[in-house]
């Protein structure tokens, strides 16, 4: 009796490690840079390359499932995980099955990029990814660990906003938009501000780690006092756009996802002090960053 009352008490909370390892609601932060540069390649063209899309958002998962599990191995070489119950690498006390379960989604993902440069006889996208895969392993990945540094932020910025945007609309229209570049700079801000809001809860771990995170230099204080001016750039920025006739009058719809922007910024500022208490705000991030390139690719396609 006492066992089975055991095991019903661990059970559920394993299956929340795992859930929190696995990290699900991420995984837009792949889909997202493919639907914006598709859906102004689409308002541009009328033209939609169906398989073209689903590969490269296929791709684009699986390449982010790398970089997740990679980053999870190479945190813990340096200790910074070692209070982190959700690691993989911790779950399953099996760092090399990892690390080639990482490379393995690495190859799968490459090889979809590869099957539409050989579909389209140009190599470009290609190039882009090779590149967004070259800037994702210096963030963790030594010898440069550039994230210790505090600039996973701006290389989150570059791959997942002007790179992967670019490389959506090209992959549909083998040409160049200042319209969709343009555009990146909106859904990179949204996609660095999840980096962003991921350390606060861990600021100790990482100074013992040595990882000098932007929370780290500013301090939490300074960086929730920050916080609504990057949220408040998504729509200042959009607005702008519109004015000056870069956007259609449509993508306004962006400002219907102020309520995550706004419980974003409260919720930090409330608890940016009490790790426990604000460990999900990168949830409520990935939540702001759905809404709006969601709603602005919507803008842009209407």
């Amino acid at each position: 009796m006492t066992i089975q009352t055991v095991r019903t008490v661990r059970s559920p909370h394993r299956k929340q490690l795992w859930m929190a390892a696995i990290k699900p609601p991420m995984y837009s932060v792949a889909i997202m840079p493919i639907w914006l540069g598709s859906a102004i390649a689409f308002a541009e063209t009328q033209r939609l390359h169906l398989p073209v899309f689903l590969t490269f958002t296929c791709s684009a998962i699986l390449i982010l499932a790398w970089e997740n599990l990679s980053n999870d191995v190479f945190d813990s070489e340096t200790g910074i995980d070692q209070n982190k119950h959700h690691s993989l690498v911790n779950l399953t006390r099996n760092k090399s099955l990892i690390f080639w379960i990482g490379n393995s989604c690495l190859l799968a993902g490459v090889l979809g990029i590869l099957a539409i440069a050989l579909l389209q006889q140009d190599a470009t996208v290609l190039g882009i990814v090779l590149l967004c895969c070259a800037l994702g392993y210096s963030y963790q990945g030594p010898p440069l660990r550039l994230g210790y540094q505090g600039l996973g932020e701006p290389l989150c910025f570059c791959c997942f906003g002007p790179l992967a945007v670019s490389a959506a609309y090209y992959s549909q229209t083998q040409t160049w938009s200042w319209m969709s570049l343009v555009a990146s700079i909106v859904l990179g801000l949204s996609t660095s501000l999840i980096l962003f809001c991921s350390h606060f809860h861990q600021v100790e771990d990482d100074i013992a780690a040595g990882k000098r995170s932007p929370i780290v230099r500013l301090g939490t204080e300074r960086s929730a006092q920050l916080l609504p001016w990057v949220v408040g750039s998504l729509y200042g920025l959009t607005i702008v756009f519109v004015s000056l006739q870069l956007f259609p009058l449509w993508t306004l719809l962006i400002l219907l996802s102020i309520p995550p922007g706004w419980h974003l910024c409260r919720h930090v500022s409330c608890y940016h002090n009490h790790p426990d208490r604000v460990s999900n705000c990168k949830f409520i991030a990935i939540k702001l960053h759905f809404w709006s390139g969601l709603l602005l690719g919507i803008g842009f396609l209407l």
